[in-house]
């Protein structure tokens, strides 16, 4: 039998996040985008928590002895291509997983600081987001909060342009290279229609995606789903600004053709 060549090894990409078992967000989204854009995807739990369309209800959480001990073996076994975090409940869990990306060198990071669920519960304490900001935004690529992670990180209200711009440039001096700030909850300024605008700080420029804004409840794992096209994007061979405007075409049709699932915030259809 012929050697397989690097040629036809799908990139791996791994995700380190927690369990949404109605399988609309988290790790279970970010599995579904890394296999429906031909990467091999592997996966460390981070929490498991309870939770369907219409509201977290609770979470148990990983230690993080677990996390590196789920983590250790991917990285000895395969070669990783791109690595993406999500919910990551606890300093200490922070802490581990920074450590395991700078023994690993880990270089194409994307951190989505997930911090509230849709429905208000709060997913990680002060403390934790403290961890998240001191020791994972240095290491990141890209990170990819939304507006309202926007607010709570840079602790500025955003409601307007001139505020995004702010919360962007506070984000990269608390040490992030680059931030994309997610504009699906961003109202919009002025008589336009509304659209849906993400806003990438690339070193000292800005560079906006714009793409029409979909009325609809169909969005449940939106935010997971991007940042984990943008990790399938750079493992494929993009550049970030490049990864983003895929990751943005490629949620904006997951919303698009999105069922009606549940009772609540119906999870996207990621095909």
């Amino acid at each position: 039998m012929d050697d397989i060549t690097d040629k036809n090894m799908p990139p791996v990409c791994l995700a380190i996040a927690g369990l949404d078992p109605s399988g609309g967000a988290g790790i279970v989204a970010d599995i579904k985008t890394f296999t429906a854009h031909g990467c091999f995807a592997a996966a460390v739990v981070s929490s498991v928590t309870f939770q369907n369309t219409t509201s977290v209800f609770g979470s148990v959480h990983q230690t993080a002895d677990s996390v590196r001990r789920q983590a250790e073996p991917v990285f000895d076994d395969y070669d990783v291509a791109a690595v993406k975090t999500g919910m990551l409940p606890t300093r200490e869990i922070i802490e581990e997983t920074a450590a395991i990306f700078r023994e690993r060198s880990a270089e194409k990071l994307i951190v989505d600081p997930v911090v509230r669920s849709t429905s208000g519960f709060d997913l990680v304490d002060d403390a934790a987001l403290t961890a998240l900001i001191d020791l994972l935004f240095p290491l990141a690529l890209v990170i990819t909060p939304n507006i309202p992670e926007a607010e709570r990180i840079s602790g500025i209200r955003i409601g307007s342009l001139d505020d995004i711009a702010e919360a962007g440039r506070r984000m990269q001096a608390l040490g992030a290279r680059n931030v994309l700030i997610k504009g699906g909850h961003f109202k919009g300024e002025g008589t336009k229609p509304r659209s849906a605008v993400d806003h990438l700080f690339l070193g000292p420029e800005m560079v906006t995606f714009e793409s029409e804004y979909i009325d609809t409840t169909s969005t449940h794992g939106t935010g997971c789903t991007l940042a984990a096209a943008i990790t399938a994007n750079l493992a494929l061979g993009s550049n970030l600004s490049e990864a983003v405007g895929l990751a943005k075409e490629f949620v904006t049709e997951a919303i698009r053709n999105a069922t009606s699932l549940g009772k609540g915030y119906s999870p996207l259809q990621i095909r």
